[in-house]
């Protein structure tokens, strides 16, 4: 059976649809946000945070002593070297990594301790306003970053790598937040986005209709074919 280009056009994009990862989890441990309550909240896209415009990150629209982290792009291959922060410095081409957005956006000034986990090692943190914009092509495309050119921490700020699924944030915090970038290596909790997994089942369907069409239509003409024989 011969198979339309469109389907095979299809299948074939179907990989190539960006993948999401897991955060494993976090806590907070220590600061004036611990004490308020704090602890590590994982966010899903879109963003509900609850002020600002939506589905936004970088400009108080959290305003919570909590912890937060959501999935970036993942599993993606660098074309050029990456000038990191924390880590071994640059990340040379040809790498593959996941990437990750950790920030603390409390109300008043807060201070915060806390630690996350992740499902693979960690590469390196991107902390400075000029790396995180440089690694911006990583960015959840679903996602509004505002104020990006006030990111980067602050002289006594810190984010590093505590463990080799780990990182530790300490840091203190007022208007619009701390934010960091922690880049890990490849993904195996990487799975498809539901746009993916449609496309691929709409693509599956599409071929198990159309060789249900051609079956029928197959069956039909060796019916006429016989009619026609014994008319003879």
């Amino acid at each position: 059976m011969k198979t339309p280009a469109a389907l095979i056009a299809m299948l074939a994009l179907t990989p190539a649809v960006p993948a999401m990862a897991t955060i494993i989890d976090g806590t907070v441990t220590g600061g004036t946000a611990h004490t308020a309550g704090g602890t590590f909240l994982k966010l899903t896209v879109p963003l509900s945070n609850p002020l600002g415009p939506p589905n936004s990150v970088g400009d108080d629209t959290f305003q919570t002593p909590n912890l937060y982290g959501f999935d970036e792009d993942q599993n993606i291959l660098l074309a050029a070297p990456l000038v990191v922060d924390v880590g071994t410095s640059p990340i040379p081409a040809g790498t593959t990594v996941a990437s990750h957005y950790i920030f603390f956006d409390p109300g008043p000034t807060q201070t915060i301790i806390g630690t996350v986990n992740f499902d693979s090692d960690v590469l390196a943190i991107l902390t400075s306003t000029t790396n995180l914009a440089n690694a911006d092509f990583l960015a959840n495309t679903g996602v509004n970053y505002l104020n990006p050119t006030l990111r980067g921490l602050e002289a006594g700020d810190s984010v590093t790598i505590s463990g080799t699924r780990q990182i530790l944030f300490n840091t203190s915090a007022s208007t619009p937040g701390d934010y960091v970038r922690v880049l890990t290596a490849f993904s195996p909790g990487a799975v498809p986005e539901p746009a993916s997994l449609a496309l691929l089942g709409g693509g599956l369907v599409g071929l198990a209709v159309l060789r249900k069409v051609r079956t029928r239509a197959r069956r039909r003409g060796s019916a006429a074919y016989c009619v026609f024989g014994a008319s003879q």
